[in-house]
């Protein structure tokens, strides 16, 4: 047998390394998992409750608290009245993605005001804080400075929709539910649809009712959901809110709309929550009892007012995903948009126009 294919006890270079490696250094004791979990956990929440103090503000039980609107202006025609109607004087602030300024936009085309009012786009911004422009608007970059231009000093919420008038530089108001009365009433005159009357005087003391019960529910009532900072508030709002859906569904059966055989503001204020909630409030705001879509009157309901002339040029519905998905750090800390769901439901027929016909003629 020659040397190369010798056995290996016989070849001393072979069976004795030529260095010798170093011993692996003993690791020190790691933190038991049950210890990191709570450690994280501590962390986390106490930050959570801090952005979630900023974002949203709570009482004691840890309910949301929603600020109230600070400008409350009303244009009129009263002879001391600064804020007379004219075309071109008013100019409107939205957001696509909030559900307050998206009822005046739909206002604003279900009376064909495009030519009379206006609008500018501002977009929520992180890294800001708030709102945005697009392009500088005022001398403003963000809405923040708008507000501060409209009221030196101001420290409050700088909040769309605003309502701004070009000829004082100065802000009207910024409160959605008086803002749409404003569209509806005073700018008749130039309007494309002048004789559509989403607030008939023998209808307002029940649209009211329907506005105050909605707006706590519903509107805000998502929020509260959303929002909540404990488990009591949580479940003391969830509850309100679907025994209203419920009840505004049973409503719905014999009604084609919440007031009767005509639309009004009460539909509206309902409407921008229904576009929004299966798409962001349901899962992003724990409102997961039931689907609008699985609703057997309301989600039909949304089909019709969707589809109301000019309405659905109002709805963006990637904004809203990215908005509230891509925004809301506390409730969405990865910041991942959801890919669904599939909202082209929402151009199937409603066949709801003889819903509550049958009634009246028995009246």
């Amino acid at each position: 047998m020659s040397q190369s294919t010798a056995p290996a006890k016989d070849n001393p270079s072979l069976t004795k390394p030529q260095t010798e490696l170093p011993k692996p250094k003993k690791k020190g004791k790691s933190l038991p998992p049950k210890l990191i979990i709570k450690f994280g956990k501590f962390v986390w929440t106490t930050m959570w409750h801090i952005m979630m103090s900023n974002l949203a503000p709570r009482n004691k039980e840890g309910a949301y608290i929603r600020p109230s609107s600070q400008f409350r202006n009303l244009i009129g025609r009263e002879e001391d009245n600064p804020y007379q109607p004219e075309v071109g004087r008013y100019h409107l602030y939205v957001g696509l993605s909030c559900p307050w300024a998206h009822r005046t936009l739909i206002v604003r085309a279900l009376k064909g005001l495009e030519d009379a009012i206006s609008v500018s786009i501002v977009s929520p911004s992180p890294i800001e804080g708030g709102w945005v422009f697009n392009e500088e608007e005022e001398g403003c970059r963000i809405l923040a400075q708008l507000y501060q231009l409209a009221k030196p000093g101001y420290s409050g919420r700088s909040t769309v929709p605003v309502l701004w008038d070009s000829k004082t530089k100065s802000i009207v108001n910024n409160e959605s539910s008086e803002i749409i009365v404003m569209l509806n009433s005073q700018f008749n005159e130039f309007a494309k649809n002048p004789k559509l009357d989403l607030y008939p005087e023998k209808l307002q003391e029940k649209i009211d009712g329907w506005n105050e019960k909605i707006y706590h529910s519903v509107n805000n009532g998502v929020y509260r959901c959303g929002f909540a900072q404990t488990q009591e508030a949580y479940n003391q709002v969830c509850n309100e809110l679907f025994a209203t859906l419920d009840e505004i569904d049973a409503v719905l059966e014999t009604s084609r709309y919440l007031c009767g055989d005509r639309v009004t503001l009460a539909d509206v204020r309902l409407f921008t929550t229904l576009f929004r909630f299966d798409v962001a409030y349901y899962g992003l705001f724990k409102c997961n009892r039931r689907r609008i879509r699985d609703y057997k009157n309301l989600g039909v309901y949304l089909r019709d007012l969707y589809q109301l002339p000019g309405v659905a040029d109002t709805c963006n519905l990637d904004a809203v995903k990215q908005d509230y998905y891509g925004n809301l750090f506390p409730l969405n800390p990865g910041g991942i948009i959801p890919s669904g769901p599939d909202m082209t439901g929402l151009l199937e027929p409603h066949d709801r126009e003889s819903v509550g016909k049958e009634d009246n003629l028995q009246d």
